[in-house]
């Protein structure tokens, strides 16, 4: 084995000779590194066709190859966009991923919505992949996921048959040789991403099975390794005491068998962390759009040239098997490729009907269900009632985990919302992590792909914008993007606005931005009963949630939010999404004199409504929407039919809201309803709250803003 942190620049060929290696392995390999070289020429000969951008693997075939060969069905991979290769070696035919290229109907990966070499499947018989975006980069965090997942299910599975004792987990680890690796590929520029650094670290704190398999062509489009690094991954590696790494030539075959061979058997073995780092050459173009001959010299392209990996092993395969051999094996090879394309050129294209599909998996969570005011129970906080339900969710379920910044047994969360979690149910299932909030968020995808339930927490809502790459890029897109093959099943807790001088990075509202994110729900519950409703029906969701948590609410201390302590719903008790409540009703007869205002407002609002509303004589009804997305539309235009004029109450700043967004919705939904303009209230629009208590009140809405537009609305 290369010795740790050892380069690898020195290691000879153990596999020259025939005995060495596998004789039909060196004939697979030849004809699927063939098989490469054939594809990208049949993909540029027919630009017209080909239409779609896309990347291929001409230049890095050794190492993919080479890496291929050693994986098992129990493993995960997550290849990158140039990773063809590495996708035929582990199985997968040159028509099925043509059928990707041309955005077919039957695209094994996406059903034609994505681009070529971006897989995703399940395969029993295939190492499994989680989705893949075109994020360069934004792999790694989800990838190390998965490794974090395979680790807890291994300490999971040893605390069971060892009862704790830490001999026999040792006899345990000893006995199993065929335990799940996980691979990430990545190219070397794109290590320069802060989010591969935050993988990184995570997976050499806690040891991870993992293996980083960087391959170094020295571009990043058209940025050369001059311009954009100060170093290659292999020295970045250095700054992270704990990771394993080695170099190794990846144009060589045989050298990079080697090397993955000793690598992923010492994954398997050891339970550790490696990065490999390839270095390759690029023999095509970066993309089909970004050719090669628009930033390359011919002095860089014929260097290049000189390492191609397919020369190179077909001068050994030659030399050993003979021209006649060889030349047979690449006209069997060359039709093959060309029956493979005509047949993808002439497969179905996608039902354009089909395009709404798997944007979320079914939730079996349609009906509430429960005692939701159990006689004799007292009456909770709500920050207490999403800890009781969490409390539930982790006695009842081994594969719900709960991390984040602060919320481990020393702190339990800054507002005590996970107090007492920690000592309950242990460090390996709520543990702290660092100032990481891409990694928080985005490590819940490969947590959920191996079968866990993740609750993470961004501590505040100003901080949820890292994030956002991970919640976009990966989170949001998976089930759409894998037809329905990887649904994240995930809740995202996030502490939310503004009370008592929090100030400007600590008060933030988010969900105007969080909604233009399509693919992810989001919850808002205003009282106790509804958190834990909502958290119990988040958790059985196999879609990402994202849980609103006014700060303000969850220990009722701003005046006039006591009616947020409820009496603690059952055990299994559950509220769906997409029923919004009926917070405050008006009299029958101000209804029928036309002389009432119904309010649709969420959080905060629905407290500032209630206060408003004791001014007016039962002439206000108020919609508490509960969540955001799904909305409940049928609740709130019925409520704005019934009552004819409509306030919009929302805590974010006005302009470009999504407050705004829905009074233009029920406008046109209600508008032969209306007797008055649908108003809006909201914060001022400024661009952050400010810390003096005084300047915060000036800027929020209150119940006095409140009292004044709706009798502005019943003055109409």
């Amino acid at each position: 084995m290369p010795e740790k942190n050892e380069s690898n620049n020195n290691l000879s060929h153990p596999f020259r000779g025939i005995g060495g290696i596998d004789r039909n392995l060196l004939l697979r390999a030849y004809r699927l590194m063939y098989s490469a070289k054939l594809m990208a020429e049949a993909y540029e000969a027919n630009r017209s066709i080909t239409k779609y951008v896309h990347s291929t693997s001409r230049g890095h075939e050794a190492i993919q190859l080479a890496a291929a060969f050693h994986l098992l069905p129990q493993d995960w991979v997550s290849p990158y966009y140039r990773d063809e290769s590495l996708l035929l070696g582990m199985g997968w035919s040159p028509y099925e991923l043509m059928l990707q290229l041309l955005t077919k109907a039957d695209d094994p990966f996406s059903g034609g919505r994505s681009y070529y070499s971006h897989p995703n499947s399940r395969s029993e018989d295939k190492p499994k992949i989680i989705h893949q975006s075109s994020a360069t980069g934004m792999q790694v965090i989800p990838t190390t996921g998965v490794a974090q997942g395979i680790q807890y299910l291994e300490e999971v599975h040893r605390r069971r048959i060892t009862g704790g004792n830490a001999a026999a987990m040792d006899r345990e680890l000893s006995t199993v040789d065929t335990k799940p690796i996980v691979l990430c590929s990545l190219g070397d520029a794109s290590v320069t991403e802060g989010e591969v650094s935050e993988a990184l670290q995570f997976a050499v704190l806690k040891q991870l099975p993992i293996i980083y398999l960087v391959q170094d062509n020295e571009w990043g489009i058209s940025v050369s390794a001059e311009e954009g690094r100060a170093m290659d991954a292999y020295e970045y590696a250095e700054g992270f005491k704990g990771v394993n790494k080695v170099r190794v030539d990846g144009t060589d075959f045989f050298e990079s068998y080697s090397v993955m061979q000793k690598v992923i058997a010492d994954v398997r073995e050891h339970r550790r962390p490696w990065l490999v780092h390839a270095k390759v050459c690029l023999l095509n173009h970066h993309t089909s759009g970004v050719r090669k001959e628009f930033y390359r010299s011919n002095e860089d392209l014929a260097k290049h040239a000189c390492n191609d990996p397919f020369v190179k092993f077909k001068n050994y395969v030659v030399g050993d098997f003979g021209d006649n051999y060889t030349h047979t094996m690449e006209e069997e090879v060359a039709a093959e490729i060309k029956e493979a394309f005509e047949k993808a050129v002439a497969a179905s294209e996608p039902d354009p009907s089909t395009v709404a599909e798997h944007v979320f998996a079914p939730t079996p969570i349609t009906e509430e269900s429960g005692e939701r005011s159990p006689q004799g129970k007292e009456k909770v906080l709500m920050v207490d009632a999403a800890l009781f339900a969490i409390r539930e969710l982790m006695e009842d379920h081994e594969e719900c985990l709960l991390y984040g910044q602060d919320v481990g047994k020393r702190l339990g969360g800054v507002f005590r919302e996970a107090a007492t979690l920690g000592e309950k149910f242990g460090d390996h299932r709520v543990f702290n992590t660092a100032i990481q909030e891409a990694y928080i968020i985005g490590s819940t995808v490969g947590m959920s792909a191996v079968g866990l339930k993740p609750i993470v927490e961004v501590q505040f809502a100003d901080y949820i914008y890292p994030g956002f790459n991970q919640l976009v890029s990966e989170i949001s897109k998976s089930c759409y993007l894998s037809c329905g093959k990887f649904p994240v099943s995930t809740i995202i807790r996030v502490p939310i606005g503004a009370y008592g001088g929090g100030g400007p990075y600590h008060s933030g509202s988010v969900e105007t931005t969080l909604l233009s994110i399509k693919g992810i729900k989001i919850a808002y519950p205003s009282n106790a009963a509804d958190m834990k409703g909502l958290m119990k029906a988040a958790y059985y969701d196999p879609n990402p949630v994202v849980m609103l948590e006014h700060k303000g609410l969850y220990w009722s201390k701003v005046p006039g939010a006591e009616e947020a302590k409820t009496v603690e719903p059952s055990r299994d008790y559950v509220l769906p999404f997409g029923k919004a409540a009926v917070a405050l009703k008006a009299s029958d007869d101000a209804v029928f004199n036309g002389e009432s205002v119904c309010v649709i407002t969420y959080g905060m609002g629905v407290y500032w409504a209630k206060a408003a509303a004791k001014n007016f004589d039962q002439q206000i009804e108020i919609i508490d929407l509960r969540t955001l997305f799904p909305l409940d539309e049928e609740t709130v235009f019925s409520s704005v039919k019934k009552h004819g004029k409509c306030l919009v109450l929302t805590e974010e700043q006005q302009n470009n809201s999504f407050a705004e967004a829905l009074a233009g919705r029920i406008s046109k939904a209600c508008f032969s309803w209306l007797d008055a303009p649908v108003e809006v209230l909201g914060a001022l629009n400024l661009p952050a709250v400010p810390l003096n208590t005084g300047l915060e009140a000036a800027m929020l809405p209150n119940a006095d803003k409140v009292k004044k537009k709706l009798q502005a609305l019943l003055n109409y």
